[in-house]
Order: structure tokens, then sequence, then C-alpha cells
């Protein structure tokens, strides 16, 4: 007579395996941090809203550079040799565009034409930035729509901030580029880098401060600042590995391909690095973690160890 041992069905021992892992996590404070900022950025669709903040990217980016090139023409306007040193060392410092660009600007030249047009462009397209990025932050902080800004002055805010936008990344551009025409080997490298990371400090500060409710204290959004430019700065050096290992290779057959897709990439994932450094400062304000991966509840409230 055959005595039948009984089996765990594969499906229980795997939620088994899982919650093991999911106590764990848990159990330790960074590791659980870091999972309840993913677990709460998933819960609040925030990839959708870092799409839709891509999409008014990618329209408002070609008009911003217009400005970008037509401000460089008035200010390095009689000075062929600054402006051969400072174009393309300044253009490359942009991601995925900057080799397309230094590739067919030659020259420098100040249009109040093509000044207004960029203006235009630019504002229009980045107030459709600045509004879903609003929207973004008072999603995942839960700001009631009776507390939130009304129509003209979200609008002045965001024109605000593209008037900092404008101003930091012009000078900081410039800057970089400068010093990686003037300065050769690590150095220049090393300085270009700090120029680049301070500059994305301030411009996040800047997006942070102006975008978010007055109700959130400005030293609940500064982990999210140093977050998001780190991150950001990060994405700047991979998109331009992107150019020099994909773009430059398939040059002949997708380049332009390889080109858009590259930089729709990029914009994407600068709007999802950008709520996930909106979602730090939500968990961490209001220790919201540790989360279990498992469970449909909420497991917000409990205190980090």
């Amino acid at each position: 007579m055959s005595i039948q041992v009984a089996r765990t069905p594969p499906s229980q021992l795997l939620r088994a395996r899982l919650g093991a892992l999911d106590s764990c996590q848990q159990r330790k404070a960074r590791l659980g941090f870091v999972v309840a900022v993913f677990k709460r950025f998933n819960d609040d669709q925030a990839s959708q809203m870092g799409a839709l903040i891509a999409y008014y990217g990618f329209f408002s980016l070609f008009p911003l550079l217009l400005v970008f090139v037509t401000v460089l023409g008035f200010v390095l306007e009689g000075s062929p040799s600054t402006q051969e040193s400072v174009v393309h060392s300044t253009l490359s410092q942009f991601p995925i565009i900057g080799t397309q660009l230094q590739s067919n600007v030659h020259s420098l030249k100040g249009s109040v034409p093509a000044l207004a047009i960029g203006l235009i462009g630019s504002t229009l397209a980045g107030l459709g930035i600045t509004g879903a990025t609003q929207s973004a932050f008072n999603k995942v902080w839960e700001i009631p729509r009776e507390r939130q800004r009304g129509f003209l002055a979200w609008r002045l805010r965001g024109v605000g901030l593209l008037m900092v936008f404008g101003l930091l990344a012009i000078v900081s551009t410039v800057a970089a580029g400068y010093v990686t025409a003037q300065t050769t080997g690590i150095l220049g490298v090393l300085i270009g880098v700090v120029v680049a990371l301070v500059a994305n400090l301030l411009l996040f500060f800047a997006v942070f401060r102006l975008l978010t409710s007055e109700a959130v204290a400005t030293r609940d959004l500064i982990a999210g600042v140093i977050v998001a430019a780190i991150l950001w700065q990060i994405l700047q050096h991979v998109g331009s590995l992107y150019v020099d290992h994909v773009v430059r290779h398939a040059k002949d057959t997708s380049g332009l391909f390889a080109f858009v897709l590259g930089l729709l990439s990029w914009l994407y994932l600068g709007g999802q690095v950008t709520l996930v450094a909106a979602e730090v400062n939500v968990v961490r304000a209001r220790r919201l973690w540790p989360r279990s991966l498992l469970g449909d509840g909420e497991e917000e409230g409990k205190q980090g160890t």
C-alpha cells in the first residue's frame, strides 16, 4: 500500500518565497524606502504623467534651441574665433541632438524675427510642460482641487519658471561649453560636470518650489531636488553615449530614426526622473515606508526603522 505525500502547489511556493522577500525588504530601512518610492510611483500612475511631460517637452525643445542660438548670435556677434570655439563646445552639451546641431550650425547670427518666433513657440509649449508638471505634483502630494492654483496663477508661475529655466540653461551651457573649449584633459571635463550639476540643482529647485503647492514646506523638497539633479546629470551622459555608439554607427541606415527615437526616449526618461524625485519627497516627508509589495491595502503610516 503506497502512501501519497501531499505536494505544495507551485503557486503557493512562489507566493511563500515572495512573501519572504517582501518581509525582508520591509525590515531594511533603506531598501524599504526605495521600494516604497517605486510602489507609490506605480500607485499614482506617475509613468503616464511623465509621458505627458515628455510630449510637451518634445514640442518645446526646438523653439527653445532657436531662442538659445539666436541669443548667442547677439552675444557673440563680431567675434568669429570665439563663435567657432564656443558654438561647437556649447552645442555638444545638449544630449542626443547636440551632435546633429554641430553639423548644421556653422555660424551664429542674431535675428529679431527668429528670436520672436522662438520665444512664442517655446512659451506656448513650455506652458504645457509646466501645466502638466504642476498637475502631476498636485496628484502625488494629494492637493485638493480647491487648494490648487487658479487659471491665472499657475500660468504666471509657469512663465516665471520658463524664464528661470531659459536663463539657467543659457548660462550653464555657455559656461560649460566655454570651459570645455578653453580647458583640455580631465580638469576641463570635471569643471564642465560641476557647472552642469550646479545648474541642474538650481533648475530643479526652481521646478519643485515654483510648481509645488505652498502647503508643502521647502525643506520637504530638498531631497527630491538632489535626486533629480543627479539622475538628470546621468541622463545627459547616457545621451552622449547613445549618440556615440548608436546614432553615429546607424547613420547610413537608420540614423534619423535612431536620432528621433533617442530624443523621445531621453525626454521620456527625464519626465520619469522628475516624478520619481517628487515621490521621494512625498515618501520621505510623510514617512510612507515600509510598504508591502504583495498586499492591496495601504501599508502607509508605519514608521520607518
